[in-house]
């Protein structure tokens, strides 16, 4: 490899020496220029001529130095024209004002070099020229080799310090090889690479990691499509898999998990967005975190929980909730982002169970500069059942940022009534249910949504004996206090995150 990088470097630069030659003029002795101070420049030859002149006995030279352009060569495309092979000629180009001293012709002696044998007939590199071209491309390469020692030895502390993924061809071929070194998790290896912006791996890694991942079995689905557990080099990823048709959703999701300083422990965490051609139409993958758990939903439905968890629960979501409608300022800041989806199909439960908001594909952006709200361009809404009475009967501001935010504590506040339905206490707890069950067909329109929480003002139903338990009692006001009918009175999400953690620490103050 080095000896090829000899060899290029050496022909660039003799190249590169030859083409400064050709245009850096010469100097020469000129006899004839006395404006110049009897100089001349070119970009041929200098040149001296002789005439012998035999006076009695005698033989006396008669000398001419002058410039010999290229455009007086003859031929035009000589290296050498033919008046500098002629034996009373003598061209040089070696050195500046090579034609001056002791140039004497043997031309007429029948000898065609010169007296003092210094000048070299028709050379084209001075000394110094030659030795740059040779000197330059040496330090090129021993350049080169310290660059590539010098990043060898960086990549090597790199995979030291950070356990750096190998982006080889065998991580295509084998989805259950070790992503990284022993002990070293995924999500760790994420978090070093991109400080806690939440932009998921390197993009290089990302455009690949389609063909990378092992689908192993489906865990859900939805109007956008499918969601896979999939084996990515030994670790278990959620891969959602979005229809074509649901493209601008798919982008969307992906440019909102990438916003900065997004990555939170109760945000679903990314990995990437990548697309894969199955020959047929091409589907788009998003890639995330996997929690065997899954959804709230799901979770609810065949767990309970005492007062504890419940409690614990409820405020990993809040603070989640607290953290995308926080507005986070600065250069690596954050801008408020609102859900607009939230509903317990879309939270994840981790394996402490404690909680993640996903499916952000809805959510939308506060820009602060110029106060407006960056809407996305798809044709889907939120969940009907979910939606707050402003959004149903369409009287919301969507001009305000902040109208976005009180219809997300709305939601929240249904699906705290569905956890603590599950919440046991002295072996007595309700089945779930979803928000107005007993209220709406499983599936409601807008209009049956909007006749019940509109013009009825209903909202679910709270079981007195949850007046006894002060965590349901908390739980039960919060609710009461997100659901509202005018939108300014509900409390912010970073209240609700405050109480919460308020009453999780009075209560382990008194155990």
């Amino acid at each position: 490899m080095l000896r090829s990088y000899w060899t290029i470097c050496n022909v660039l630069f003799f190249f590169i020496c030859l083409q400064f030659h050709e245009v850096w003029p010469l100097k020469c002795k000129c006899d004839m220029c006395k404006t110049t101070n009897y100089t001349c420049e070119t970009d041929g030859f200098c040149f001296t001529s002789v005439q012998k002149k035999k006076n009695s006995e005698e033989l006396i030279y008669n000398y001419r130095r002058r410039c010999l352009h290229k455009a007086d060569f003859f031929p035009p495309e000589s290296v050498i024209p033919v008046t500098c092979r002629s034996k009373d000629m003598f061209c040089c180009s070696n050195a500046d004002l090579c034609n001056v001293d002791n140039t004497t012709l043997r031309g007429a002696l029948g000898d065609n070099s010169f007296e003092d044998g210094k000048a070299s007939e028709g050379s084209y590199l001075t000394s110094l020229e030659i030795a740059m071209c040779i000197m330059v491309p040496t330090l090129i390469v021993c350049l080169i080799v310290i660059i590539y020692y010098y990043l060898k030895t960086a990549n090597h502390k790199k995979r030291g310090l950070h356990h750096h993924l190998r982006h080889g061809d065998d991580s295509i071929e084998d989805p259950d090889h070790p992503i990284l070194s022993k002990g070293v998790s995924l999500k760790y290896m994420i978090e070093m690479t991109t400080s806690g912006s939440g932009s998921g791996l390197p993009l290089l890694v990302q455009r690949s990691i389609a063909r990378q991942i092992q689908l192993i079995d489906i865990i859900g689905q939805g109007r956008f499509g499918e969601v896979w557990r999939g084996r990515w080099r030994g670790e278990n990823v959620a891969v959602k898999i979005f229809s074509s048709r649901e493209e601008r959703s798919w982008f969307r999701e992906a440019e909102i998990y990438q916003t900065v300083m997004l990555r939170h422990e109760n945000i679903l965490g990314f990995i990437a967005a990548d697309n894969k051609d199955n020959g047929t139409w091409t589907q788009l993958w998003l890639i995330t975190d996997y929690h065997e758990h899954g959804s709230l939903f799901d979770f609810l439905g065949r767990n309970t929980l005492d007062s504890k968890n419940m409690i614990r629960m409820a405020l990993s979501i809040a603070t989640g909730l607290a953290h995308l409608h926080m507005d986070i300022m600065g250069t690596q800041g954050k801008p408020a982002i609102a859900h607009r989806d939230l509903k317990s199909k879309n939270i994840l439960v981790k394996s402490n169970v404690t909680c993640a908001i996903g499916d952000l594909g809805l959510a939308v952006r506060h820009d602060v500069t110029n106060d407006t709200v960056d809407i996305p361009l798809n044709n889907r809404v939120g969940t009907k059942r979910y939606m707050a009475p402003e959004v149903l009967d369409e009287t919301m501001n969507i001009d305000q940022f902040d109208s976005f935010k009180r219809a997300d504590v709305y939601a929240l506040g249904l699906i705290f009534w569905e956890i603590a339905r599950r919440c046991n206490v002295g072996g007595i707890f309700d089945d779930y249910q979803l928000p107005f069950y007993d209220a709406v067909p499983p599936d409601p329109t807008i209009e049956e949504m909007r006749r019940v929480v509109c013009f009825d003002r209903q909202r679910p139903n709270i079981q007195n004996r949850w007046q006894s338990c002060p965590a349901l009692h908390v739980m039960s006001k919060l609710m009461k206090e997100c659901w509202y009918h005018n939108a300014t009175a509900r409390l912010t999400a970073l209240r609700i995150k405050k109480t919460l953690s308020n009453f999780k620490t009075a209560d382990e103050l008194q155990m």
